[in-house]
């Protein structure tokens, strides 16, 4: 569901070739993240230009990591490095997407991010995390059990700033999808952190796979970095 990819570059003089990895594309073909350490040293980084992404290190390219994500900066974290190669969580489908980008490249920026988000389906808690030290933990509603909230490793893709700000007055997508819904909402499925006005869905799972968060949660996690690493466990 949702609006295509389409392709990105393919011009002559080594341009990237393949799918842009956004949040409305599915890519066959690129490495599982099989999240051998939970959490990372918070690099991530930001293409100034379109990155060509590889199926291994110095492999063959299968898609592209644009510069934009839902209309802001695409930030991605670090989750693997060997050599020069730089091994990055994806937004597209299927979930968990990897992908290896040149660590040497001169379009690529790096920036560090002390924080971490915790999200435990089985508790119903987010645990926000600085320096590995706990600043805030809140009851939050999760997916129901026919629509559950993905587990797995992914990260905070775009802050959105919607019309209607009834529901949230500020939403945060990650980089991951309903695993039972192909659209929602006139999007393709992509999960967020977002507020909820009546207070009485936390601690219970009752979404569509999103995560619902306390006011001031949600004021706390407006502030963390594109590209954060977000945990969802349980």
């Amino acid at each position: 569901g949702g609006k295509g990819a389409g392709a990105a570059g393919g011009a002559a003089g080594g341009a990237p070739r393949g799918p842009a990895t956004t949040t409305f594309a599915t890519i066959p073909g690129l490495p599982k993240d099989k999240a051998p350490a939970p959490t990372t040293d918070g690099l991530v980084v930001h293409p100034a230009k379109p990155e060509p992404v590889l199926d291994r290190p110095g492999g063959r390219p299968v898609a592209t990591l644009p510069t934009e994500q839902l209309g802001g900066p695409t930030w991605v974290p670090v989750v693997e490095t060997s050599g020069d190669w730089r091994r990055v969580l994806l937004p597209s489908r299927p979930n968990q997407a990897s992908g290896w980008i040149s660590g040497k490249s001169p379009g690529l920026r790096t920036a560090h991010t002390p924080y971490t988000v915790r999200v435990d389906l089985a508790h119903r808690r987010l645990h926000l995390q600085k320096s590995a030290r706990e600043v805030g933990r809140w009851s939050v509603a999760v997916g129901s059990a026919k629509t559950p909230t993905p587990p797995g490793r992914t990260f905070v893709m775009a802050t959105l700033a919607p019309k209607n700000r009834t529901p949230s007055s500020v939403v945060l997508p990650l980089g991951v999808h309903s695993a039972t819904l192909d659209t929602f909402g006139g999007g393709p499925g992509t999960v967020a952190l977002h507020g909820w006005p009546d207070t009485s869905v936390f601690g219970k799972a009752v979404t569509h796979g999103c995560v619902r968060v306390p006011k001031d949660a949600l004021q706390a996690l407006s502030k963390v970095p594109l590209g954060t690493l977000v945990l969802i466990t349980g």
